[in-house]
């Protein structure tokens, strides 16, 4: 195998005409990739995404077999197609947060597109709104307007990315609720297999996405969550500020990440983490 290209979380191998992908234990945020694994993430990640692909059987997606593996790789690896990604990190949000929140409470809009005045922290969106970013190689990534990707891609295939993007954040949001999960917001990333636009890289996992205990929302505040927002939040209080290198991760942060990985993995699908 060749090892043609180390991302963030992910590692990519090319093996014959076919590629595996590898989900490892570190952890990513703010687009900066932190000293400390989370033990088991990365197979937590690829479990998940393994049953969303099966849920969301009806989108093409990259994945030609979970099984088919080295052995070292089993678990938190699949061999998927070759595609030419495209440049867009699809962005579907039902409520208001993070990066959303910032530019609504500057300007009244996210990605350009106007809301109510008066929303808060946490507050569901009156409906879930397309809100691509950039794919950057390097550095951080940055919002764009559906307009931007019309530019950059031509209108059939913005209307594409974004009407799937929407269905697979819409159904998702519906499954997780049934579980106790709120989806607040997921990242999802396409390429072309042939002509066909495919599904790629991960889908709603506690990396792509913010996950909160539907239980306990309460809009006005942060709401507690079961994905990576809780090491952002960690991060953030260090003083840390957002540029490599990232700081080292305590041992308790690091147990709670994890429980909080398995937690959403186990309501999500129904089954036990071994």
């Amino acid at each position: 195998m060749k090892h043609v290209h180390a991302g963030k979380v992910r590692d990519l191998y090319e093996d014959g005409e076919t590629l595996l992908l590898v989900a490892s234990d570190r952890i990513s945020v703010y687009d900066v990739t932190l000293p400390t694994p989370i033990p088991d993430k990365g197979a937590l990640l690829t479990q998940l995404s393994n049953w969303w692909f099966e849920f969301f059987a009806d989108v093409p997606n990259h994945v030609l077999s979970t099984t088919d593996v080295p052995a070292e790789f089993v678990g938190r690896a699949v061999r998927v197609k070759p595609m030419k990604m495209v440049m867009v990190e699809c962005v579907a949000r039902g409520y208001l947060t993070g990066g959303g929140l910032k530019e609504y409470q500057a300007t009244g809009t996210v990605s350009g597109i106007a809301l109510p005045p008066g929303l808060r922290d946490g507050d569901k969106l009156p409906e879930p709104l397309f809100t691509p970013s950039t794919k950057a190689t390097e550095g951080h990534d940055e919002a764009i307007s559906f307009e931007d990707v019309v530019h950059q891609e031509g209108r059939e295939v913005a209307e594409k990315l974004r009407d799937l993007t929407l269905d697979i954040y819409t159904r998702g949001a519906e499954h997780a609720a049934s579980r106790g999960v709120i989806v607040a917001d997921t990242k999802v990333e396409f390429g072309w297999d042939g002509e066909v636009l495919t599904l790629g890289d991960e889908v709603l996992t506690s990396d792509s996405s913010r996950f909160w205990p539907a239980d306990q929302w309460e809009p006005g505040h942060a709401q507690p969550s079961f994905d990576k927002q809780f090491v952002r939040d960690w991060s953030t209080s260090t003083g840390w500020d957002k540029e490599p290198p990232g700081p080292e991760i305590p041992a308790d942060i690091v147990a709670a990440t994890r429980r909080k990985y398995v937690e959403a993995y186990e309501l999500i699908t129904g089954r036990t983490w071994a």
